[in-house]
């Protein structure tokens, strides 16, 4: 990527308010340009990538972000510890929070970013609506009056006209949004959306929009500088989007035609005139499926996007170097017809989370991360091989860029990229982004923001033979090697290979190939018995060189090739054998009464006492991490017996409560099985029974 202006160092010393791959990506322009930078870190974050790259890093607080990475003092007191000039706050956290600003500039300290009346205006959804249409932006009709109470806004908005969106009035992210269709839904969205307001932001106002069907959302970059001048640098398309949340966007959109996109960067420029914009920002409309030529502002981020990096590669502008000069008061460099809008590019969000378990997050060490490379291909990542990923932060671990002549060219870059991308350790969701970017509407450039909500649920695939052979011949090998290492000092004197310490499957006249019992980690019922060639001597890291595996030290074995990742586990025999008579002695009856945490995070709420009686489908308890939380519901009806509070630290599948059938003694209820242990298997299997196993 190229630079525009040519001027002086706009700072010597920058402290970077962030983490993870932002942190990184800010931290690479700071050092192209010869500025200081000086990181900041939690105790989770002590050796993450951002702190190596980073010429200076300061430890800021204990891994909770309110602790550390949201504490405006903590962060002040590191910039005036170093000598900083001015902190760039990247995105998220303290990036639009006025009062940081404010305290930036009163330590005088440079605040990268906006001044009060942007932050103002545009971090309140009300006021930045009223504000842009009093300067000729176009805004969606619904209703943003801070003084009305339910019953009044009810009635405000059945004059409005369904469908409504409910939306809080502070805060970002989609959380808190209803939908409603009708007034009874109307009327029990409202109290909803504002008791998550109120938790959220410690603000319960609200507004009511009209929900646009089959809406795009169209961005647009701008830029602004201290003499007034306002330019706009195209737009983004980013309707790709699941609960609100974007996964997939690119620039430019395949949807509007050179004057609708002239006519909707003015609207940005108006937007960001009218507060005094100071900055890169982003102005947001909602663009009719049905009628793209017309458009309405939703609101203003005023800050650098997730997403910056498609405008920066389409446009051949560095937004990071551009946001330090300006608040370095140095003028654009750049007039609005020096913008010129050059091939396609499309950016992919990599998120550690499970899609077929309902895109809950996923934690643990990653045991391997390889980035894709190649030409057009740009991964923007804050991670390391054996970095581990926890529950503090949010879940998205990387972004995978892909750069073409034309969209087609892009698409196909960006599948490839992530077919390569290496990920062991964490779930992810690649293989769903995969299975979107193939989407005929999604080729077709047939966006909208409920593409992805229609799609069929996410369903984990069944293991392929090369996956299981892959994971069975790491499994012997590392076999082979403890059995090495154990023997090593008593066999130290032997020459040549040894049937007792190295063969598996040995015996007297024959020697026959070992069978290894695997599962899928998530599937652990479904045991498959896997016959494999005996490891050599020499068994490399890689026993399949199609394939990249690693064992975790749980004992799951992580296999990815170009067509997935695939986690396993190893199943004993005889306990696998032990499983299934139990199974059959209970007639074949497999339900657990055990109610296991999906993810790892912390207990936040529990809806009833310990020895209630509940119904099959009552609320148990609720689990939070990475910003999402989840319900654990009852499997039965019966007694439930609690095995966890609220503020417990709770890990991926640990028992947090068992129902106690309604038919059974609380003697008679069968015991649980041990986490990671595999559940009994079905009468249905029918795997060949092995003659040796390990």
């Amino acid at each position: 990527m190229g630079t525009i202006d040519a001027g002086r160092r706009p700072f010597e010393r920058v402290l970077v308010a962030n983490r993870g791959e932002i942190a990184v990506r800010v931290i690479r322009t700071l050092r192209r340009l010869g500025i200081r930078s000086i990181a900041v870190f939690s105790d989770a974050d002590a050796d993450a990538p951002h702190v190596r790259l980073a010429d200076e890093a300061v430890r800021i607080g204990p891994a909770p972000a309110t602790q550390s990475y949201l504490d405006p003092a903590q962060l002040i007191a590191a910039a005036l510890e170093t000598g900083a000039q001015a902190v760039h706050p990247g995105y998220g956290f303290l990036s639009e929070h006025a009062g940081f600003a404010a305290a930036c500039r009163e330590a005088g300290i440079v605040f990268i970013g906006p001044g009060d009346e942007a932050l103002a205006v545009m971090g309140d959804k009300i006021r930045a609506k009223r504000h842009v249409a009093a300067s000729g932006v176009p805004v969606v009709p619904g209703v943003s009056d801070p003084e009305l109470d339910d019953a009044a806004l009810l009635a405000a908005g059945e004059q409005v006209g369904f469908p409504l969106l409910v939306k809080p009035s502070a805060g970002g992210g989609g959380k808190g949004m209803q939908i409603a269709r009708d007034a009874v839904e109307l009327a029990e969205a409202i109290p909803a959306a504002r008791r998550v307001a109120r938790t959220s932001f410690g603000d319960d106002t609200l507004l009511l929009e009209r929900l646009i069907e089959r809406p795009r959302h169209i961005e647009v970059q701008v830029l602004a500088d201290a003499d007034g001048t306002v330019i706009h640098l195209g737009e983004r398309e980013c309707s790709l989007q699941r609960r609100h949340q974007k996964v997939v966007e690119e620039a430019p959109s395949p949807l509007l035609d050179a004057a609708t996109r002239e006519r909707i960067g003015q609207a940005a420029c108006d937007a960001a005139r009218s507060v005094a914009y100071l900055g890169a920002g982003t102005v947001e409309f909602l663009v009719s499926d049905v009628a793209p030529d017309e458009f309405f502002f939703i609101e203003m981020n005023t800050r650098l996007q997730v997403e910056h990096p498609v405008t920066e590669l389409v446009t051949g502008i560095d937004l990071v170097e551009q946001q330090l000069r300006i608040a370095a008061g140095q003028p654009l460099a750049i007039a609005q017809h020096d913008v010129h809008l050059t091939g396609h590019a499309i950016e992919a969000r990599v998120y550690a989370e499970s899609p077929d378990r309902g895109f809950l997050p996923s934690t643990g060490e990653l045991l391997e991360w390889r980035p894709a490379t190649g030409d057009g291909v740009r991964v923007d990542a804050g991670i390391r091989t054996g970095q581990h990923v926890t529950a503090d932060y949010d879940p998205m671990l990387a972004k995978v860029i892909a750069y073409g002549a034309d969209r087609a060219e892009a698409l196909e870059r960006l599948d490839a990229a992530l077919a390569e991308t290496v990920v062991l350790g964490v779930d992810t969701n690649l293989a769903f982004v995969r299975r979107l970017l193939a989407d005929p509407d999604v080729r077709a450039g047939a966006l909208d923001t409920n593409l992805i909500e229609r799609m069929p649920p996410a369903t984990a695939e069944r293991p392929r033979p090369e996956q299981l052979a892959a994971a069975a011949s790491a499994l012997l090998a590392e076999a082979a090697g403890d059995r090495r290492t154990r023997t090593g000092t008593r066999d130290r004197d032997v020459e040549g290979p040894s049937a007792w310490t190295d063969a598996a499957g040995w015996r007297l006249g024959a020697r026959r190939p070992p069978t290894v019992l695997l599962a899928p980690r998530d599937a652990p019922a479904d045991v498959v018995a896997v016959t494999t060639a005996e490891p050599s001597r020499d068994a490399s890291d890689e026993p399949n060189a199609a394939a990249t595996v690693r064992i975790a030290a749980n004992g799951e074995i992580w296999v990815h090739d170009a067509r997935g990742t695939t986690a396993f586990v190893h199943v004993d025999r005889r306990a696998h054998a032990e499983a299934r008579r139990a199974l059959a002695e209970r007639g074949g009856v497999a339900l657990s009464p055990e109610l296991r945490a999906p993810m790892p995070g912390t207990v936040t709420a529990v809806f009833v006492a310990d020895g209630d009686a509940v119904e099959a489908g009552a609320p148990i308890l609720a689990i939070e991490a990475m910003k999402m939380e989840h319900r654990i519901t009852a499997s039965a009806d019966g007694t439930v017996r609690l095995a966890a509070s609220v503020g417990d630290l709770v890990s991926r599948d640990q028992p947090v409560a068992r129902i106690e059938p309604a038919s059974e003694t609380r003697d008679a209820a069968p015991e649980a099985s041990a986490p990671g242990s595999a559940p009994p298997a079905t009468q249905g299997d029918h795997e060949q029974e092995p003659t040796h196993a390990v």
